[in-house]
């Protein structure tokens, strides 16, 4: 019974004793504070678009296509509106007019109202543009140019996607054309037509898989599959025969169907 006393109030003067021998260290409120301050200010400063503006702007007349870095930052705007512009130049974007600029969703409509009187744009290159329907697999570069909203960047991407696939068969294709979105797709998409008259066939019966490889909607196991099974089983007749390749879906075959030929 003495040492179940004892042992009971050795434990129950534990918590004590730790205490004693055992001193917490005493946190710096200082640094603490200090370091929470620096979070916030990292923070703001992170979500401010505009955190880097310089304060004193020098205005002066200006075409907004190809405009260099440091010219955009003397008129006053942050190093990260000047990033969303240079990235839309990057992906063909051009301004053929004023209001254009007003797209930029990083552009304050205060700094548009700012610089809009100084907005200079060669009045041959707004000229060069025309309403006319322009047919998309005929059309050279130059006269893709002429559409609204396309520039030499969007016009080379185009014919170097129509080349590979062919020509187009639907309008919605464009956008398939890197940097095209559903905004760029819906500015053009009344300016163009589509002659599916123009599309190169595919001789699915003769293709070897050299001749498919440029093709964007078939990888190799899909290309590899299609002239393997035409060597073991013969000519195909009809997009039925296709669907025998187990390796094509039907999202393929939909793709592929109009760019076929039989015969």
């Amino acid at each position: 019974m003495v040492v179940m006393l004892v042992i009971i109030a050795l434990i129950l003067a534990a918590p004590y004793l730790l205490q004693y021998f055992h001193k917490q260290p005493v946190m710096d409120l200082a640094e603490f504070n200090k370091a929470v301050a620096q979070l916030k200010t990292n923070k703001a400063n992170a979500g401010d678009v505009y955190a880097d503006k310089n304060l004193h702007p020098v205005l002066f007349k200006f075409d907004p296509n190809n405009l260099p870095a440091e010219q955009w930052a003397k008129l006053g705007l942050s190093d990260k509106q000047i990033s969303v512009l240079k990235n839309y130049e990057a992906k063909g974007g051009r301004f053929y007019s004023k209001t254009d600029l007003q797209k930029i969703y990083s552009i304050t409509p205060a700094d548009y109202q700012r610089l809009e009187p100084y907005i200079t744009l060669p009045a041959q290159y707004v000229s060069n543009k025309t309403d006319k329907i322009v047919e998309i697999n005929a059309a050279d570069s130059a006269k893709l140019t002429q559409v609204k909203g396309i520039g030499p960047g969007f016009a080379s991407r185009i014919i170097k996607y129509r080349s590979q696939l062919g020509g187009f068969y639907k309008k919605d294709q464009l956008m398939e054309v890197y940097g095209i979105d559903t905004a760029k797709y819906h500015e053009i998409a009344p300016r163009i037509s589509v002659n599916t008259a123009r599309i190169k066939k595919i001789h699915i019966n003769t293709v070897s898989v050299d001749d498919l490889r440029p093709y964007p909607y078939f990888n190799f196991q899909q290309m590899n599959a299609i002239v393997q099974y035409r060597k073991q089983h013969g000519d195909y007749h009809s997009m039925s025969d296709l669907r025998q390749v187990v390796i094509l879906d039907d999202e393929i075959l939909r793709k592929i169907a109009p760019y076929l030929t039989f015969k």
